[in-house]
Formats: C-alpha cells, structure tokens, sequence
C-alpha cells in the first residue's frame, strides 16, 4: 500500500465508522446469531437467505440509532448515518451493475460520490460485488431485509402484545427464515403450497 491509500484505509476505519460495525459484526449482530444458527434449527441454513443474516445487522443499526439509552454522540450518529447511505447505495449499484447497466468504475464512483467512500474503500466494496462471490441480491439484503424486520417489529412489539426479548428469541430461534414467512410465523398466518408474497412492510413504516 502506498502512503495515500494507507491513509484513506485509515479514514474508512475511524473510530465512529468502526464503532458503527462493532454491534453490526459481532453482539447483537452476526455473532450472537450465528450462535444460535449453529444449535437451534441447523438444517434451515440450507434456505439461507441475505435478507435473513444481513437484515437483521442491519436491523440492529436501526434499532440503536432510535434507542435513547444507548448513548451517542455527534460523531458516532455520523459514522452510523454514513453506513445507512452506504446500504442505500449498495441496493443501486450493485442491483444496476448485474442488469449491465453501470460499469465497476461507475459503481466506485457512486460510493465516492453519494456516500463520501475515499477511492480505496470504495473500490474495495465494489470488488465484493462484482466478483462473484455473492449474489445479485446479496447487497439490497441489508437494507430490505433489516426494513422488514423493523416493520415487523413496530407490528408485533410497539403495537402488539409481545415483548422485545420475547420477539427477538423467536426470530434468533427460528435460525434461516424468509422474513415474509417468519412474520407468518409470528402472527400465526396459515400458508398454502400457491402462497405468494404479497405484505407490503414499508407501507407499515411510511405510516409512522
């Protein structure tokens, strides 16, 4: 590495970047779930799903940012919101680069452009992308997939009768769901072998 990219490896790793990752990789995030993952349910990592794993890190950065005992200052609640335009981008540019319409370079320019990524970072998260080691739909996975857990959440816990520790032990439990079939899980909802998806979860959050 080179003295600038060095630098700019540092910048993408700062103390509130990197502190916005902590609860995203490890407790509450993919290590507490993971550890459950590998004792409760093991045979449904088969249906494993992006919007299941990453949605629920993401969902836990949702969750901290609205929560007033975990405290924040400015610059953390700047690390956190540049990571929330990141998952914003990650949906369009990795969604238009598998449909042929945007290049690698066009992808790392957006980072650059619309989230604030120094070159070397956002070449980094392209890479991910395009080299075929995830699917199309992996990077919209974040974001979509912590949306609808969030909505069930405000349906079930803040407008329900459950308890959030009661909501988030069945969905740990439950292992690799679908989140339109854990919601059927959850709410009881029959479902027949011709189901199609059909629950409209931002419409829950846009009302609020």
């Amino acid at each position: 590495m080179s003295h600038e990219q060095k630098l700019m490896s540092l910048r993408g790793n700062n103390i509130h970047f990197a502190r916005a990752t902590v609860f995203h990789e490890m407790i509450p995030g993919h290590h507490l779930q993971m550890h459950y993952m590998a004792r409760i349910r093991p045979y449904r990592q088969l249906f494993q799903t992006p919007f299941c794993i990453e949605g629920w890190a993401f969902y836990w950065e949702m969750v901290l940012w609205d929560s007033p005992t975990w405290h924040k200052t400015p610059e953390n609640r700047i690390g956190m919101l540049f990571w929330r335009m990141h998952r914003c981008a990650r949906i369009i540019f990795s969604l238009k680069y598998h449909l042929g319409e945007m290049t690698a370079e066009a992808c790392v320019q957006l980072l650059i452009d619309m989230v604030g990524h120094d070159r070397y970072t956002a070449e980094g998260e392209v890479r991910r992308s395009v080299m075929g080691d995830y699917g199309p739909l992996y990077q919209a996975g974040y974001m979509l997939g912590g949306l609808q857990i969030y909505a069930l959440r405000k349906e079930v816990v803040e407008k329900g009768d459950w308890s959030e520790k009661e909501f988030h032990d069945t969905f740990l439990r439950a292992n690799q769901l679908n989140i339109e079939l854990f919601r059927a899980l959850v709410l009881g909802i029959e479902l027949h072998k011709d189901h199609k998806s059909e629950w409209r979860f931002y419409e829950e959050i846009k009302r609020d």
